[in-house]
């Protein structure tokens, strides 16, 4: 009798997430079946879960962490028990310009878990080899899911800011993003300011390692962190394009404006500005497996967690709707391996 496994499908635009027992499949040449274990929830799973494009049922999830259940023909380097993970970057064509160059995350053929083949809300996921991070001992499977997504994403954004040691960077929202931002900016050795909305978020954003805070409902934070001196770097997470030209004028000469959360709109920023202070503006966009690696090291290293709700598998819907509504502190995990309800 063939084994199945319990996955959280949409099978019609708009619909609820439901659970279905789906036959589990050998693996293809070159991917590797997953046994999983947790699998977290992005805002950007909330257009996943709406199905409004692409091919039905749509299985989410791009934040994975599990063990080696089978492996296809061709693989080498990974074996049945293996602890993995795999995020946004869910595999690459391999032969293109960008992958040749080691840059497979901006491969044309990019494969997105969820998007490209089922994802990871499910017991079970079939991905390829190549999408596969190793999670370092000491980092438990439920913390490593956001890593390849919300963790990867922040480390990348602030190491490749160009901030220098003891430089100062300011992380804009305390959200799934935000609060790792907050964490890897102060274990790299930062001055880290928080810009937020609301007096409630000063003392979480204390807790996770901020040095200042700045209310963003009673100062114009541009302003207010040009009053601090200025700051080397702003990693915006939060969803709100429109704040970010006043907040560019708290950069310091050399500066440089990092995107991480963004909502389609436009950018407002004086090109006089950019010019005088030799300002950058840039984006980042999740990292490759090898970048996940890393970041789950540093990790591990420093102390570095996400903080996390638990919700069952089964509970995927609800869970779904604490995050559409904000109400989610910080990340929701699903977790594959029990039916009933889990504490956060």
């Amino acid at each position: 009798m063939a084994a199945s496994a319990v996955t959280m499908r949409v099978r019609a635009p708009g619909a609820p997430l439901t659970a279905e027992l789906v036959e589990v499949e050998p693996p293809m040449p070159g991917w590797v079946r997953v046994a999983v274990v947790a699998s977290g929830m992005c805002r950007a799973d909330l257009a996943t879960a709406a199905a409004g494009a692409g091919s039905l049922p749509v299985t989410p999830g791009h934040e994975i962490a599990g063990t080696v259940a089978e492996v296809g023909a061709g693989v080498a380097g990974w074996d049945e028990g293996d602890r993995v993970a795999v995020g946004w970057f869910g595999g690459s064509c391999g032969h293109c310009d960008a992958c040749r160059r080691g840059d497979v995350v901006h491969c044309p053929e990019r494969m997105v878990p969820g998007v490209s083949y089922p994802g990871g809300w499910s017991q079970s996921v079939t991905v390829p080899a190549a999408a596969l991070a190793r999670v370092p001992e000491g980092l438990d499977l439920r913390d490593a899911a956001p890593m390849g997504c919300a963790g990867v994403t922040t480390f990348n954004a602030l190491r490749r800011s160009g901030t220098p040691s003891g430089g100062r960077v300011a992380v804009v929202g305390l959200g799934g993003l935000g609060h790792l931002a907050v964490q890897f900016a102060a274990r790299l050795g930062y001055e880290v300011i928080v810009v937020a909305r609301g007096a409630e978020r000063e003392g979480p954003a204390r807790e996770l390692g901020a040095h200042h805070y700045v209310d963003s409902t009673v100062l114009a934070p541009g302003a207010a962190l040009a009053e601090l001196g200025g700051v080397d770097a702003i990693v915006g997470t939060a969803h709100r394009t429109a704040a970010l030209a006043e907040l560019s004028t708290g950069l310091r000469a050399h500066g440089r404006l990092v995107l991480v959360g963004v909502d389609g709109e436009q950018l407002a920023i004086p090109v006089g500005q950019l010019v005088s202070k030799a300002q950058t503006v840039t984006g980042q966009l999740t990292g490759s497996p090898l970048d996940t690696e890393e970041a789950m090291r540093f990790a591990v290293l420093t102390g570095v967690r996400p903080v996390i709700e638990r919700a069952p598998l089964g509970a995927a819907q609800a869970a779904l709707e604490r995050l559409r509504a904000g109400e989610a502190r910080f990340r929701i995990v699903l977790d594959a391996t029990t039916g009933g309800v889990v504490d956060g």
